[in-house]
């Protein structure tokens, strides 16, 4: 294995404890406009690229379904959600960038969410200033389960994908850094992998802290 210089994370469900928060508000605005969502159609989505979730959640809900309007809903909901009640941290996350950060490898954030959200995000936790890079799913054409994210946070960072990992809780995260050529770890949130997902995984970890075992053994090979 070639030494590991770039560790790049996805945000939604890895990083914070939203994907709760997107499975309970993309129900509940669905509801609200008279559609039946159900919790596979909202894991069928996470961290997909809006190009491809809407596609997709019409075929769940119909031809007809708004989309856009139910979207809409869905971050007004949370927005409040988040204000009165903030943005739970992942476990092990500061002890895994504090790790990094130490050790000089370079960091960014590959997320499907939009750049303003990815922002206030990272910023109410108190991680923003640990990356180098950012790039989020309105800043590109092609997002999750394509490559380009991760293609695009490597070059950002000045590295070939083959020396980051990448950090992600869901299977188009990492059919996307697999793709890209990134050694694509796995923090499972709401879904674990499954026998097709297995063959693009690099190691599967139950918290992020615990991850620092894969540096760590990378490093005495």
């Amino acid at each position: 294995m070639k030494e590991l210089k770039g560790a790049i994370f996805d945000m939604d469900g890895l990083m914070i404890d939203t994907e709760k928060l997107y499975l309970r508000f993309w129900m509940l605005a669905a509801k609200d406009y008279g559609y039946d969502m159900k919790p596979e159609h909202v894991y069928a989505i996470r961290s997909m690229a809006r190009k491809y979730s809407i596609p997709k959640i019409k075929s769940f809900l119909g031809e007809d379904c708004p989309t856009e309007e139910i979207r809409a809903h869905r971050t007004e909901l949370m927005r409040e959600y988040i204000k009165e009640n903030g943005i739970e941290v992942k476990k092990g996350l500061f002890t895994l960038l504090d790790y990094l950060r130490d050790r000089g490898i370079k960091m960014a954030v590959a997320t499907a969410t939009p750049s303003n959200r990815t922002e206030e995000y990272l910023h109410i936790i108190g991680a923003y200033d640990y990356f180098s890079a950012m790039v989020c799913g309105d800043m590109i054409t092609n997002g999750k389960p394509d490559p380009d994210i991760y293609l695009t946070a490597a070059r950002e960072l000045d590295l070939p994908p083959q020396v980051c990992v990448a950090f992600e809780d869901s299977p188009n995260g990492i059919t996307a850094a697999h793709a890209a050529g990134c050694h694509a770890i796995m923090i499972p949130d709401m879904t674990q992998p499954d026998k097709e997902l297995e063959p693009k995984l690099s190691a599967v970890y139950e918290s992020l802290d615990m991850a620092i075992d894969f540096f760590e053994r990378s490093s005495a090979i």
